[in-house]
């Protein structure tokens, strides 16, 4: 998905046409840019309601094709505007009352199909150590991680853009490590610059990071006011 068309996606067009019950093109077009982005936490948790592989592919993809075909988006405001509250609670409705009508589906029907990374989705809900959580909390945590993943990612296209690809691969750990756990001094001795310089480097990365993190949670929500509300959620997901 281009970056561009990224940066236009809010979930305040979906949530405005919910309001007024009148589904657009601009609005169904955010909604699926969104889906793309945070599909992987709506597989897992249907992975940890005992589903297997491929009834959970094929699930997913049932439930956007049924999320992304409804004529309005009614019932947004029931979920306080969040992006992530509205999705998990939908998918626990199709779960519940869909079941029988998604499984007389035959498998690669048609579906309104996202472009969505089966091949990576069984290997990354194997190597997640949620055992210990509820599908609902891991779902938080796995929400959390890719909303992460996707801020990291944009850093990195900004430094790519700007021919750093290099240096990023080296400083991409201030943006995953506590103060106290990077050793200034070896990387600074591994890319030859100086340590008071690549701590001020380190500073900036980190504030650029929080400003686009902060970008990113107010696309999931209907009201900017709500930012730091779901950063705290976002923290305590990995509490």
């Amino acid at each position: 998905m281009p970056d561009d068309l990224f940066a236009t996606t809010r979930w305040t067009m979906v949530f405005a046409a919910g309001k007024s019950r009148d589904g657009t093109p601009s609005a169904s077009e955010a909604l699926e840019n969104l889906c793309e982005v945070y599909w992987f936490p709506l597989y897992a948790y249907v992975r940890r309601r005992g589903h297997t592989k491929e009834d959970a592919e094929d699930l997913t993809q049932m439930f956007f094709a049924k999320l992304l075909e409804r004529p309005d988006f009614s019932g947004l405001h029931s979920r306080e505007g969040k992006f992530r509250a509205y999705l998990l609670a939908s998918l626990k409705h199709f779960l519940a009352n869909e079941w029988d009508k998604a499984t007389a589906v035959k498998r690669g029907g048609k579906l309104t199909r996202l472009s969505l990374d089966w091949t990576s989705a069984d290997a990354r809900f194997g190597l997640a150590d949620e055992g210990a959580l509820s599908p609902d909390k891991a779902f938080d945590r796995e929400w959390a991680l890719a909303l992460l993943e996707r801020v990291v990612a944009v850093v990195r296209q900004e430094w790519v853009a700007d021919g750093k690809a290099d240096q990023f691969e080296h400083y991409k750990c201030f943006l995953t490590l506590g103060k106290g756990e990077i050793a200034y001094a070896e990387i600074a001795a591994r890319t030859g610059t100086d340590e008071g310089g690549l701590r001020v480097t380190a500073h900036r990365l980190r504030r650029r990071y929080r400003i686009l993190l902060r970008e990113e949670i107010g696309r999931t929500l209907a009201d900017d006011a709500m930012v730091d509300e779901e950063m705290a959620a976002l923290l305590g997901a990995f509490s």
